[in-house]
């Protein structure tokens, strides 16, 4: 179970404990820019998409979408993270909530253009992510997209080889995506590779 106090506690230096990491290109944040980055041109090409993020954090990518328009809706784990998060995005509609548990009650009245997941959904076990994908899937709009950008390997294989290249740094109590198991649950899930260690997946309405 995640602590909410050690979320808090994190919140503050989250954006360049997280960059210093990318910057070195090692687990598990190697590939981090790529992926938000990608996740923002796919939801910036739609005009005032209306998007839910899903453990938001501090708003690191839902506040470039806000500046560029969109109408952002969120849920997240931490109170300290909401009120950064907030602090950025006034008019967003943030809540907190812990997403294993469930979405809160003024998320799942609403559908969206986009749900998007960055570095999140790997704290929920394979058969919860199984459960609450059809979830999140019911609450898109016509054409609407689920986009998870996350710590994910195309397969076992690799994960083992980044299991063992990381050492001490590899985290035993995240559950990461393996796309040749995920996938038979979602066949019609997209994999675009971003590094060693990262990747974002697709489901489409």
């Amino acid at each position: 179970m995640r602590d909410e106090k050690g979320f808090d506690l994190w919140a503050d230096d989250y954006d360049k404990a997280v960059g210093i990491i990318e910057d070195a290109r090692s687990y598990p944040f190697a590939g981090y820019k790529e992926v938000l980055g990608y996740i923002f041109r796919v939801v910036t090409a739609k005009e005032k998409a209306k998007v839910l993020d899903l453990g938001f954090g501090t708003a690191t990518l839902t506040a470039k979408l806000y500046e560029r328009g969109c109408e952002v809706w969120g849920q997240d784990f931490s109170k300290r993270m909401l009120e950064l998060a907030q602090s950025k995005m006034p008019s967003a509609h943030l809540y907190q909530g812990d997403f294993s548990q469930g979405l809160v009650p003024q998320i799942k009245s609403n559908t969206y253009d986009f749900i998007v997941a960055t570095y999140s959904l790997h704290h929920l076990s394979d058969e919860r992510k199984i459960e609450f994908i059809p979830e999140l899937k019911s609450l898109l709009k016509p054409n609407g997209k689920i986009l998870i950008g996350d710590v994910a390997f195309p397969n076992g294989n690799e994960m083992a080889l980044c299991r063992e290249q990381s050492g001490e740094d590899w985290d035993e109590k995240e559950f990461y995506w393996v796309y040749d198991e995920i996938s038979k649950a979602f066949p019609q899930m997209e994999f675009k590779r971003f590094s060693k260690c990262a990747a974002v997946m697709t489901i489409c309405k």
